[in-house]
């Protein structure tokens, strides 16, 4: 019988043995074009492509979060000294660093439709919300047992599982009150519903809860296929990513047509995320991911790279983001954004 210390050991191994066989680099892959460091910070590779140049990604993110940061902050403050641990704990994770991945591809789809930073604030902050809940429980010893995230120790070390358990809780609640009080009135009240729809759907049966739900059923499991390891990362990862661009096209006014389009789009990315995410966690350090390495390899969980092999995930990456790109062809300069957000979302080292 194999122990999962073994497991590790073979795997790791047999991973860089390839590596060496066939000259691969652990650097970040496909056509790197952003990589993301500590916190939100975001370089530049030398090696653009020559379409990005002219966005800069890092200003746009920097533009940005304040306005965003601030409003989140509002969301987590205690109004009574009995709620001041609770909110202790909400904020502890909400503001602890992160990408804003979520938030600003909301943002950048109102935009791209005519809409302001003003009118995506509320909705993107209620998916960081939705997402830092998602986190909150993924890390608990009932589910996938994590000690650290984003660096530091997860909330349920610091504050308790009960605790962490409520304020996962009470994000996810405030996420859609934060949409139907926040949202300007200039927004007409039907895009307001639509939203709040898509927020809905998003952490349901088939979207965040089901997705989780299926990834803990295949851990150990034999016979995991590619198109299950699919399905629970399109109603997993991909969903959250879906509802930012969706949620937020919708906001700017995108006709049905559009945000189906875009929904494709956000698919595609969405997967994208995960197979990086799977590559990352058996090439990275802990101290680079800021949360534990080869998590998953010890969980026995069902991975792109465990099912397809490291560089057929690469290959099936790279196909998902050229995918996703020719989707928004129709759409111009106006989605150069989002093509931006999908490059740095592959090519990120955490």
């Amino acid at each position: 019988m194999w122990t999962k210390a073994a497991l590790l050991t073979l795997f790791l191994a047999s991973t860089a043995s390839a590596f060496v066989n066939s000259k691969l680099s652990v650097k970040p892959f496909l056509s790197p074009a952003f990589s993301a460091v500590k916190d939100d910070e975001v370089i530049i590779a030398e090696d653009i492509e020559e379409k990005d140049k002219a966005f800069d990604l890092v200003g746009y993110f920097k533009s940005n979060l304040p306005a965003l940061e601030k409003a989140m902050l509002a969301a987590t403050k205690s109004d009574i000294p009995q709620t001041d641990n609770i909110c202790k704990s909400m904020e502890y994770s909400l503001m602890a660093g992160g990408k804003r991945l979520r938030p600003m591809l909301c943002i950048a789809a109102c935009e791209m439709f005519g809409g302001s930073l003003g009118d995506a604030v509320p909705t993107a902050i209620a998916l960081e919300m939705i997402h830092t809940m998602s986190l909150i429980h993924d890390d608990l010893p009932m589910m996938d047992d994590d000690d650290l995230r984003r660096g530091k120790p997860t909330n349920h070390v610091v504050f308790g599982e009960q605790v962490a358990i409520l304020a996962g809780d009470a994000m996810l609640a405030g996420s859609f009150e934060v949409v139907a009080k926040n949202t300007p009135k200039s927004v007409p009240a039907k895009r307001v519903i639509q939203v709040i729809t898509i927020l809905g759907k998003t952490m349901g049966p088939v979207g965040l809860a089901g997705g989780q739900a299926m990834d803990l059923e295949c851990e150990g499991k034999e016979g995991v296929s590619v198109e299950d390891l699919t399905w629970i990362h399109t109603h997993k990862t991909a969903a959250l990513l879906e509802a930012s661009i969706c949620a937020g096209a919708t906001l700017g006014g995108a006709t049905e047509d559009e945000v189906e389009t875009l929904r494709k789009f956000a698919i595609d990315i969405g997967l994208a995320f995960q197979i990086a995410d799977d590559i990352l966690d058996i090439t990275a350090t802990t101290e680079e991911l800021g949360k534990t390495a080869a998590k998953d390899l010890e969980a026995d969980k069902a991975t792109y790279p465990k099912l397809l092999g490291l560089e057929e995930s690469k290959i099936e990456a790279q196909r998902l983001i050229d995918e996703a790109k020719t989707l928004m062809k129709p759409f111009g300069d106006r989605a150069i954004p989002l093509l931006a957000m999908a490059d740095f979302i592959v090519n990120r080292k955490n």
